[in-house]
């Protein structure tokens, strides 16, 4: 190789960054060891922003939750082993979520014993059988020449959503390959071309329903008088709000959502809210006077069908999904159409034949007035204490005074009861972070959403067992200068493990934890910070929650008595069971 031909060639690393940034990636996430350091710095220098967390764990949660909030390809950058190891939680998470995320590992160099070295890798780190074995796609890019061709295939594996490891061993990254500054390198080739359509996920060809199920289904709805609509996140991603409204509206339906799309329908006349565990009373009500259900990209899992018994058993339902493995997987299905949502509401609104508003039962002033006139707060008595608030009154009240666009991410816990007393303009406004039934993913997620919708408030409901998992992310987001607020709902336990305990009549104890008091915590990291133990407490700080300035954390104590209506679910279903 002459001299000539050495100058215009770099290490492999800085031919990937290259690539990235000619993807329209504008933003990263990770943490740095010794074998990604110099990709990062070169990502970084280049103009592709790095945001650096504390945890690889929260790493890869954090390029979930920008993927979540923007649809475009979330990138996370973790070292190997060790950091590997760390970021397994994160990764499962994202596998389980369906989200758009590339996670870039490093790796051991290919053939280290083969080399002649004879000291040991401590780093060693079987990765590939452990990605394979939670049954993510994962890429090995074996050298050098064919790196950016690797590259260019793990980002077009996630073009129809889900979690994609690429593996990049040290000693391919510092292979040399043609110069991204040279008139020789290739910049037409199949890296390129996934990098024309990397941001954002290809427009889904709409898919239509068979005739016959269609014509199966129009004739069920034409039967019915008190159609129910259960609308799930996949049809929110599928556009098809409009159409199911329309639809129902032909047919006299009412609309209720899963937890994922909520106030998907929110301002229309006939929206019950949320299904299942989330419901209040009114909607509860009319779910249960249903003679027909449309399930519509939701996947009628035990939350939203309340193990079962949260939708009418003896009707019949027709799902649309499609995925035909989502068709009957946790709940009965009648009719199935495999179609996207959006499509089957379309041809639903052709196939069945108009109505008489005699004939449309759900469809009166009586119950438009009621669902106009629910009262949330009326369906709990208050539990407040001298020090603490009861958290779903806590609730109401942030709801008025947080900024109306916002973004609301959810940690896990025994505190999700506040989720239907905080509304938020549309499901792509909220993100609940429970796919892996893990506390500890809502720190990163939201700070990955508030990096991709810097146009609003993001605020984070986290327990203060999941905080203080992942307590060193308030180092990152004042130092990456990200707007968050945190709402840490601290009723000083694991309040599900609490409660779990109790309905078995079992010592609480090992469950129960001092009384931290978190704000001098943030406060040192650069937060504006506040202890909020009565409503009258929160009230004065109505001015900064309405115009945060900068990260600001609320530690709110609330009453750990206070059960949520999920877990008194979730025990009843195992008695049930046994």
């Amino acid at each position: 190789m002459s001299s000539s031909d050495k100058d215009k060639q770099v290490p492999a690393y800085e031919a990937l960054a290259h690539d990235i940034k000619r993807a329209g990636i504008e933003s990263v996430f990770g943490l740095m060891s010794d074998d990604t350091a110099l990709f990062v710095t070169t990502l970084d220098a280049i103009g592709v922003r790095f945001y650096a967390a504390r945890h690889e764990n929260n790493a890869v949660s954090m390029a979930e939750g920008y993927a979540a909030a923007t649809g475009k390809l979330g990138v996370a950058i973790i070292g190997r082993g060790p950091a590997t190891a760390n970021a397994m939680h994160g990764a499962a998470y994202a596998q389980r979520t369906g989200s758009r995320v590339l996670i870039i590992f490093g790796a051991s160099a290919i053939a280290h014993r083969a080399s002649g070295e004879t000291e040991p890798d401590t780093k060693e780190f079987n990765v590939a059988g452990v990605l394979a074995a939670g049954g993510m796609k994962t890429y090995v890019a074996s050298d050098a020449s064919s790196a950016r061709q690797t590259l260019a295939n793990a980002i077009s594996a996630t073009q129809w959503g889900g979690c994609v490891a690429l593996l990049l061993p040290m000693n391919v990254q510092f292979g040399l390959v043609d110069s991204p500054h040279s008139p020789d390198f290739p910049m037409q080739t199949d890296a390129q071309h996934a990098a024309d359509t990397a941001v954002a996920a290809p427009p889904a060809k709409r898919s239509q329903a068979r005739a016959p199920a269609i014509e199966t289904a129009a004739a069920m709805l034409a039967r019915s008088r008190r159609p129910l609509f259960v609308v799930g996140l996949g049809a929110h991603r599928a556009g098809a709000r409009d159409a199911i409204a329309r639809l129902a509206d032909k047919v006299g339906a009412v609309l209720a959502t899963t937890l994922k799309a909520k106030d998907m329908f929110r301002g229309h006349d006939y929206n019950l809210g949320v299904v299942g565990s989330f419901s209040h009373a009114a909607g509860r009500r009319l779910i249960d006077q249903a003679d027909c259900i449309v399930a519509f990209g939701a996947g009628l899992n035990q939350r939203t069908t309340s193990f079962g018994t949260s939708l009418p058993v003896n009707v019949p339902l027709i799902q649309v999904d499609l995925a035909h493995a989502s068709i009957g997987r946790w709940f009965h299905a009648d009719v199935a159409l495999i179609a996207d949502a959006r499509a089957a509401a379309e041809q639903l609104i052709e196939a069945v034949p108009g109505r008489a508003p005699s004939d449309k039962l759900f469809y009166s002033p009586e119950t438009r007035q009621r669902l106009a006139n629910v009262d949330l707060a009326g369906e709990f008595q208050p539990a407040h204490t001298a020090r603490t608030m009861d958290p779903r009154a806590l609730a109401m009240a942030l709801d008025k005074l947080l900024p109306q666009n916002r973004n609301a991410v959810y940690d896990a816990g025994n505190f999700l009861q506040i989720m239907p007393y905080i509304a938020v303009p549309g499901p792509d406004h909220i993100k609940n972070t429970v796919d892996f039934a893990s506390i500890g993913m809502g720190f990163g997620t939201a700070l990955g959403f508030a990096c991709g919708t810097p146009d609003r408030t993001t605020v984070l409901f986290i327990g203060d067992g999941g905080f203080l998992m992942t307590l060193s992310e308030l180092e990152t987001t004042a130092r990456e200068g990200i707007p968050l607020v945190i709402v840490l709902m601290n009723d000083g336990a694991y309040g599900a493990e609490l409660h779990y305990l109790k309905m078995r009549d079992m010592p609480v104890s090992t469950a129960i934890f001092a009384d931290i008091d978190f704000a001098p915590i943030a406060q040192a990291f650069g937060f504006e910070a506040h202890t909020v133990r009565t409503l009258d407490e929160l009230q004065k700080l109505a001015p900064a929650l309405l115009n945060p300035q900068g990260p600001l954390l609320l530690d709110c104590k609330i009453n750990a008595s206070v059960a949520a209506a999920f877990l008194l679910e979730t025990v009843e279903h195992e008695r049930r069971k046994t």
